[in-house]
């Protein structure tokens, strides 16, 4: 379960209603006329599950128990929502089978991650929605070349590809009788992690990603039955100071939510930063924090430096581990005895509470997202929560949400540069 409050004013004029309701009415015009469909994913991707089951029986290695590393090859919306669901739920369950990701082209970290892996043991999962990526292509070629996989004999099984049909990495997986699974056309990269993309790896890892879809379609239906009306109203806040407030702060409480807040930074970042339909520049600045550790580092800046923050919250109710502070008195650091004998699941949550208040009092808008524990229901609902907030910020600024041609210009001069 995930409870939402917060502490700015929100009056819900006439003028703001019709903000909304107008805003409303074009994502449910985007999710009904088909043409972004990861509104869609919590109904469509139960089907990708049945089919991966049923893949899975045929699969020598997969069925007779010997995958034990699943490796992502991918980068950005590819990997980033994998990674944080993994990095949530990794510690509350025993896994049928880690995850590892090369994402980076550094060559470090391909190097070291490489050498920690065994081929007989672990699957190779390509996924760029492009087919084209060109980190994701560079590290694959590695990968072959590092594990010698022979792709026209038995290494087949031990690789996967999940693209766009009829991509450039679907004709390859075509062409080797390699098992690929399609993004539908209609969904983003950075809004994909509830499609195949997420759904086939961290199936097959063994989370319960039937939870993780029925979750986030439950509260996809509520925003659009009238209730959440809290979602409409901070998209609303958040586009009617976009000027004045053009940060947002994503401040988590737990080390498991970094990732989160990674994935969260991509989506927001990539989704509203354009130029709208009157050529002007917009959009809201992400920023992830995680606590306790950054309000000994950023938070000085939030307090004191320019008003220009909104700060959203997250903190965990219940971590499930009761690790207290030792009854413990040393000389001359006697004056933090107080905490004594409290978990340190107080203690985060008590920090998260008073940094939480030391912005109010200095007039900083904040709100609260709570998770009563990590759980597939409570991550379905909050990866649903942001890709629809963004969706409302975006159609409320006029921009196309799920293009990104900044991006792609990027990619033009380095493939133009490369090439020569």
């Amino acid at each position: 379960m995930l409870s939402f409050n917060r502490d700015f004013t929100f009056d819900a004029t006439t003028a703001q209603q019709r903000i909304m309701d107008n805003a409303l009415n074009a994502i449910k015009e985007e999710k009904e006329s088909g043409r972004i469909g990861y509104y869609m994913l919590p109904e469509t991707s139960p089907a990708v599950i049945e089919e991966l089951e049923s893949y899975s029986k045929t699969n020598a290695l997969i069925a007779g128990g010997k995958i034990k590393n699943i490796v992502i090859i991918g980068i950005g919306g590819s990997s980033l929502g994998i990674k944080a669901i993994d990095s949530l739920l990794a510690a509350k369950q025993d896994t049928s089978a880690k995850l590892h990701f090369l994402e980076n082209s550094d060559p470090v970290n391909i190097s070291q991650t490489l050498s920690k892996l065994n081929k007989e043991s672990s699957l190779f999962i390509v996924i760029s929605k492009s087919g084209g990526t060109i980190e994701t292509t560079s590290i694959f070629k590695t990968v072959i070349a590092h594990f010698d996989l022979d792709l026209n004999d038995v290494d087949k099984e031990r690789v996967m590809v999940i693209t766009d049909a009829g991509s450039s990495l679907s004709q390859f997986a075509d062409s080797y009788s390699i098992k690929q699974f399609n993004i539908p056309l209609n969904v983003g990269g950075r809004f994909s992690v509830l499609s195949a993309v997420g759904i086939v790896p961290l199936t097959l890892a063994g989370y319960d990603t039937k939870v993780l879809l029925s979750a986030a379609g439950a509260f996809l239906d509520r925003l659009f039955a009238g209730e959440e009306k809290h979602l409409l109203e901070k998209a609303c806040y958040y586009y009617e100071n976009a000027k004045e407030l053009s940060i947002n702060v994503l401040f988590s409480y737990a080390n498991d939510l970094e990732n989160l807040t990674k994935w969260y930074v991509q989506l927001w970042g990539e989704s509203l930063g354009k130029i709208d339909s009157m050529g002007n520049r917009v959009g809201m600045t992400p920023i992830g924090l995680i606590g306790a550790v950054d309000q000994h580092s950023f938070l000085q800046l939030v307090i004191e430096g320019p008003k220009d923050k909104t700060v959203t919250f997250i903190k965990i109710d219940d971590f499930e581990n009761d690790l207290r502070i030792p009854d413990i008195s040393l000389k001359h650091i006697e004056k933090t005895d107080f905490i004594n004998g409290k978990t340190f699941n107080e203690l985060i949550n008590a920090q998260c509470d008073a940094t939480r208040q030391s912005l109010i009092d200095n007039d900083v808008p904040t709100d609260g997202i709570t998770l009563s524990k990590i759980n597939e229901e409570n991550i379905g609902t909050m990866i649903i929560y942001y890709e629809l907030l963004t969706s409302l910020v975006g159609s409320m600024l006029k921009i196309n949400t799920y293009d990104q041609p900044g991006v792609e210009l990027g990619k033009i001069i380095l493939y133009d540069n490369l090439s020569k």
